[in-house]
């Protein structure tokens, strides 16, 4: 599904993001890259729907050359790709239905989409997944009344009403508590799971890579220092990603 071949990525400012990358993701895993701030996590994770440049490289998707694609041919591989952010980047000021509702503007005629008109299926998608995360009770209410737990919910069900291959979830509960982070990413693995997804999470707790994880890659200074399954993970794979000793917050999240 995503596969990187000498992929790396030099800033302007001379920062080497990413040295020489060889991955390969395999369709409907839940894959959880791990590592300190700076590690070339995020950058990673940019790449793979060029949100970021490869410097030199090759990465494709699906089979097909992503460093190659023209802007049309980009902005259909966009629509194939959900993206959830640490801030939920939600428009607070809008219902919890209208933000599910942004998963559907790639697939609508900009007419439409631009005075908020949608067909009834894609009406039904959104409440249909806003109900698989246990949040359509909240359909109409505004973003911004929502907790954090449950506005993140609400981008799970955004990027399942894009109907992507692959989901992007970029330290999707850095700003949560420990239940309600365990709760995110419980829904995040299920729906992942029950609609074969491939699904790419940047953490940096120890407890919840563990738990949720098919497998996990270990980052430090912008190379993968650790590629593996869960079952072959212990505390000494993180000890050498980290390339030091664990603190107990990064464990359970200071918990």
């Amino acid at each position: 599904m995503i596969e990187f071949n000498g992929v790396s990525v030099t800033y302007p400012t001379g920062v080497k993001a990413l040295k020489n990358i060889d991955l390969a993701i395999n369709k409907g895993e839940f894959v959880v890259v791990v590592g300190m701030s700076g590690a070339g996590k995020s950058t990673l994770m940019k790449c793979i729907n060029r949100m970021v440049e490869p410097t030199v490289g090759s990465l494709k998707v699906n089979g097909k050359e992503v460093t190659q694609l023209k802007e049309s041919q980009l902005r259909k591989l966009r629509t194939r790709i959900g993206i959830i952010f640490q801030d939920y980047n939600l428009i607070k000021r809008m219902s919890v239905l209208r933000n599910v509702m942004v998963g559907r503007l790639g697939h609508t005629p900009t007419l439409s989409s631009l005075i908020g008109r949608f067909p009834q299926s894609d009406l039904e998608l959104a409440m249909n997944n806003l109900k698989r995360v246990g949040i359509d009770e909240k359909a109409y209410t505004r973003a911004d009344y929502l907790s954090g737990g449950q506005q993140q919910r609400v981008s799970i069900a955004r990027v399942l009403t894009q109907q992507p291959q692959i989901i992007l979830a970029d330290e999707p509960v850095a700003s949560l508590d420990p239940p309600t982070s365990h709760q995110v990413m419980r829904d995040l693995k299920r729906v992942s799971k029950e609609d074969g997804l491939t699904t790419l999470v940047n953490l940096h707790f120890i407890d919840l890579a563990m738990e949720y994880a098919d497998r996990i890659i270990g980052m430090r200074e912008g190379e993968i220092v650790f590629d593996g399954p869960i079952g072959e993970v212990t505390e000494e794979t993180f000890e050498e990603i980290y390339g030091r000793p664990i603190r107990a917050e990064e464990i359970i999240g200071g918990q």
